[in-house]
C-alpha cells in the first residue's frame, strides 16, 4: 500500500508543470509582484488611473492650478513598450525587477483580463 501511494505521488508530481498556472501566478505579480500591486496605480484591469490630485502654485501668476498625477493605461501596451516601462525608471514608477519569463506572464495575465466576454 506504501509503495502504491508513493507511485501514484511520483506520477502526479511527474507531470504537473507547477502548483500554479501562468494565469494564477500573473495575477500574483499584477496584484503584488515586490510589495505594491499594479492594479493599485494602474487599476484593476490596467485602464489607468487617477492617483492624487493636489494644488500647484504658479510662482508668476500667484495662482494656484488643480493638478492630477495619473498612471496610465497599460492594457493596451505592445509587450515591447510594456517591458521597457517596467525596466526602465521613470516618474513615481518603481523599478520590480521582474524576470523576463515574469513580465510575458504578467503582460498575458493583463490582455486576457481585458478579453471581452461573449
Amino acid at each position: 500500500m506504501k509503495i502504491f501511494f508513493t507511485l501514484i505521488l511520483f506520477v502526479s508530481l511527474s507531470f504537473c508543470d507547477s502548483f500554479i498556472t501562468d494565469m494564477e501566478y500573473g495575477q500574483m505579480l499584477y496584484q503584488n509582484p515586490r510589495g505594491i500591486g499594479c492594479n493599485k496605480c494602474h487599476g484593476k484591469k490596467g485602464e489607468g488611473s487617477v492617483i492624487a490630485k493636489y494644488k500647484e502654485h504658479n510662482r508668476s501668476s500667484q495662482e494656484l492650478y488643480d493638478k492630477e498625477l495619473v498612471a496610465p493605461p497599460i492594457n493596451r501596451l505592445s509587450l515591447q513598450d510594456f517591458a521597457k516601462g517596467i525596466k526602465i525608471s521613470k516618474d513615481i514608477m518603481p523599478l520590480y525587477f521582474l524576470t523576463n519569463d515574469e513580465i510575458i506572464i504578467l503582460y498575458k495575465y493583463i490582455k486576457e483580463i481585458n478579453k471581452e466576454k461573449k
